[in-house]
């Protein structure tokens, strides 16, 4: 029941100096008259209704004593007790309860998600007020009075066909799902596991060509080595992993020839603060040659890369970065270059009315591009992006009749000097 406090009592229970209070709020003698007077004007019918609300049964009794006298109704076959139980038990529980379920839904659903269950609500509501209107209720009636129950068994054991059928596809679909999830995870493990072995080879590679001696750049045993290295884990990465060995190969100028003092096998350096390149007579680090012959680089970024004189016969570059890329006198017989931009990537050295492909038997000349040039023939160049009017004249030339057919803007007007 509600306490009632003497007005003086109550004032010096909310003093500031009262050390009780702790520096909470205080009111003053005053305030407590306003208190008690704004009780003493309310409504009695408000009061009840203050009284009963604060009335939270936030104990078992308050519980416990609507039950008994329920049951003592149901007992003695006191129909009016039982039910005047039964309805104070209603309201009492419903006051611990509905709070506890507004709490559950602000902390749970969020004002959309409120609205949305609302208006399931509605739909719901909706739904069975139309089957009323419709007539769907006395249909389903009917349907139950003429209902032969004396077929159910056999429509029991379609039933329960069916429900073995949905039993056996969720345990496919969950199968499905297990295979699924074990299918990335394997992947992703692949993958960490290969940039592993990825950086296992970087750091190899490294120590060798820093080594103090400078092993890797003067002695063909290390670069035998180097090149071993590089072929082994060429044939066991994918894709993308073969771009960035390809990319830290060519960044490292360990793809480039390099010009050298025949004596000593020293780089000999440009001036410029690199190594000075001699395309005709210089010694490459890491000499690619099959390494590259049918693999699959497609999609991959390879700008500024040097592929020259690699063999890459059928090898998968459509859809690459091929921007400023060196393929002078590399093999591109049959590879695909589908989709793959050709900005600025270098075809050949020399002139174009004299750039020719490699040939097996005579040396290039890098002056006038003879035997310079890429072997492009059979290639697909359908869909590459930014081809060049010279490139475009080369490729015209020597790419035979097959790869003419797939070259944007046609070579109509330009002769096949292939010959095939």
């Amino acid at each position: 029941m509600s306490d009632r406090k003497d007005p003086e009592k109550f004032a010096s229970e909310n003093r500031a100096d009262n050390p009780e209070n702790n520096g909470k709020t205080s009111l003053s003698p005053p305030d407590a008259s306003e208190y008690v007077s704004s009780l003493s004007s309310r409504n009695p019918v408000r009061q009840r209704i203050l009284l009963l609300k604060d009335l939270r049964p936030g104990n078992a009794g308050l519980l416990l004593a609507p039950l008994m006298v329920m049951t003592i109704g149901l007992v003695f076959s006191w129909d009016w007790l039982g039910f005047s139980g039964a309805i104070v038990a209603i309201l009492i529980s419903l006051q611990v309860i509905l709070p506890s379920i507004r709490q559950w839904i602000a902390h749970y659903l969020t004002p959309s998600e409120r609205q949305t269950v609302f208006a399931f609500i509605v739909f719901i509501a909706a739904l069975a007020a139309l089957g009323k209107y419709l007539g769907v209720y006395g249909r389903i009636l009917r349907w139950l009075e003429s209902f032969k129950y004396d077929e159910f068994g056999s429509w029991a054991e379609w039933v329960g066909a069916l429900g073995q059928i949905m039993i056996a596809v969720l345990a496919v679909y969950v199968a499905w799902e297990q295979y699924v999830i074990s299918k990335d995870l394997t992947i992703q493990q692949n993958r960490i596991t290969q940039q592993q072995t990825i950086d296992s080879y970087f750091q190899g590679i490294s120590d060798l060509a820093l080594d103090e001696e400078g092993f890797l750049e003067d002695w063909p045993q290390e670069r035998a080595i180097a090149e071993g290295r590089t072929a082994s884990i060429l044939s066991s990465v994918d894709a993308s992993g073969k771009a960035k060995i390809l990319r830290f190969l060519s960044q490292s100028r360990l793809l480039s020839p390099i010009k050298r003092d025949r004596y000593l096998g020293r780089p000999i350096l440009d001036g410029e603060g690199g190594y000075a390149e001699d395309r005709e007579f210089g010694t490459r680090v890491v000499q690619l040659g099959v390494m590259l012959a049918g693999s699959d680089i497609s999609g991959q970024d390879l700008r500024w890369t040097d592929l020259s004189e690699a063999n890459m016969v059928r090898a998968d570059l459509s859809y690459s970065d091929l921007v400023k890329a060196n393929v002078s006198r590399t093999i591109l017989y049959e590879a695909n270059l589908r989709g793959a931009d050709m900005k600025g990537m270098r075809l050949f050295y020399g002139s174009l009315e004299n750039a020719t492909p490699r040939s097996r038997t005579i040396p290039p000349n890098y002056d006038t591009g003879e035997h310079t040039g890429a072997v492009v023939e059979n290639v697909n160049f359908t869909g590459v992006k930014n081809m060049s009017e010279e490139q475009r004249h080369y490729c015209c030339r020597w790419c035979g009749e097959k790869s003419r057919a797939t070259i944007p803007g046609g070579c109509a007007d330009i002769a096949n000097l292939l010959g095939r």
